[in-house]
């Protein structure tokens, strides 16, 4: 679908969940709270075993069950379902600026952008994790520059989950969107395949994500094991990375 001129540009809003039962109620504030309001929001259930769907229905929210489990799946069916122009993928433990359906429009009006996100802060609920959220911030630069700068001198930056990124629908559509065989840094290589459709951008409104995988596994820890799957990546290891990363469930489990 494309945007007429003069026409105000419709926003949804997509999540995939998996048993976000302990961040539901506040997904639910932030999603609500959004003004202007988005166009729709879906929430795509990939079979949680807890009661975090009925609760995102009982918010009067779309809530759709996955045919296929999996970040990227699920984002995939989540996007073919909805009708906006521009889709912002939100996960269920991040936290958007009120006005982000405006900082979307503002942002995707440039032609010249293809995909954005927001800058990422790790936060719990006692502090905040700077030297981790400056690490998310940079490596978004220097992750491109160093092990694929051809991508970086077009405008190409890598963006993550915990950064709301954003796009245009047709423009997702049309380079395949996720892969859905990819369980981990799928965000990176969409990155990649969106670099045709424009430059993208970090814009500077923040994106406040749990800090909770960091209070799980020790901060240190958890930098360690997101720098390794990020090197494998790098060097052209695309699947099996979840492997690595435990809270990833695979499709057929």
């Amino acid at each position: 679908m494309s945007v007429d001129a003069g026409e105000t540009p419709s926003v949804a809003i997509v999540t995939p969940i998996y048993n976000e039962a302990s961040t539901i109620a506040r997904y639910i504030h932030v999603v609500t709270g959004l003004d202007p309001a988005p166009t729709e929001i879906v929430v795509v259930d990939g079979a949680s075993e807890d009661d975090a769907p009925a609760r995102a229905r009982a918010a009067g929210l779309t809530v759709v069950e996955a045919d296929r489990r999996g970040r990227a799946p699920q984002i995939n069916q989540g996007v073919a379902g909805v009708s906006a122009d521009y889709i912002c993928v939100l996960h269920a433990d991040t936290e958007i600026p009120h006005d982000a359906v405006k900082t979307i429009r503002t942002t995707l009006g440039d032609p010249r952008v293809g995909l954005a996100a927001f800058t990422p802060l790790i936060a719990g609920p006692d502090a905040v994790r700077w030297a981790s959220s400056f690490h998310n911030w940079a490596k978004c630069w220097y992750a491109p520059f160093f092990f694929r700068p051809r991508f970086f001198f077009k405008g190409g930056r890598l963006l993550f989950g915990d950064q709301a990124m954003f796009f245009r629908r047709r423009d997702f559509l049309a380079v395949g969107g996720f892969d859905p065989d990819i369980l981990v840094m799928e965000e990176a290589d969409l990155c990649l395949k969106m670099i045709a459709r424009g430059r993208q951008r970090v814009v500077n409104r923040l994106a406040v994500t749990s800090d909770r995988r960091f209070a799980e596994k020790g901060e240190l820890r958890q930098n360690l094991l997101l720098f390794e799957i990020g090197l494998k990546w790098a060097f052209g290891f695309k699947k099996g990375l979840e492997r690595r990363y435990p809270p990833v469930r695979r499709a057929d489990q």
